[in-house]
């Protein structure tokens, strides 16, 4: 009895695994049409790049020097589009909740110029403090990162 239910399930099995097994892809189609799928860095080597955005930052650290712990520190880092599309920021993070960004959600035209600004509250924070930011837009690669840093110190011991 045994052999015969091993039997039957291996058949079973065999037949659910070929029946599911269509040559010729989804819905009988035998493969999608190349121009469904966009991708800058194509398979023959050559890459879109010239047609993309192109997010290029004045400068991609900003240290604040030397702040009293409580105190609330902005910067605004400006930015120009030198690609040939919109550029699209997606989204702003940052490594920490104190550290809270701000930029434009409108699409910037090619050779326009934007700002992200980065607003630093040291409350509770003390010493060598150090903050990434991650800019995602629709450049190739799709992240920027700029930092801030300062020197947090105690209200007391500031002259």
């Amino acid at each position: 009895m045994n052999a015969r239910m091993l039997a039957l399930f291996i058949s079973l099995i065999a037949m659910v695994t070929i029946s599911g097994c269509k040559s010729g892809g989804q819905n009988g189609q035998e493969s999608l049409p190349a121009d469904l799928v966009n991708n800058p860095n194509s398979a023959n080597g050559t890459s879109g790049k010239g047609s993309l955005p192109v997010i290029l930052f004045d400068e991609t650290e900003h240290d604040f020097g030397r702040i009293i712990e409580g105190e609330t520190v902005s910067y605004a880092f400006n930015f120009t589009n030198t690609g040939k599309s919109d550029l699209i920021i997606a989204e702003v993070s940052t490594s920490c909740g104190c550290t809270v960004p701000s930029y434009p959600k409108t699409p910037i035209r090619p050779g326009g110029k934007g700002t992200v600004k980065v607003a630093f509250n040291s409350n509770g924070k003390r010493g060598f403090q150090s903050k990434n930011v991650i800019v995602a837009s629709n450049t190739q690669p799709n992240t920027s990162v700029i930092r801030i840093k300062a020197q947090v110190v105690n209200p007391g011991t500031e002259k």
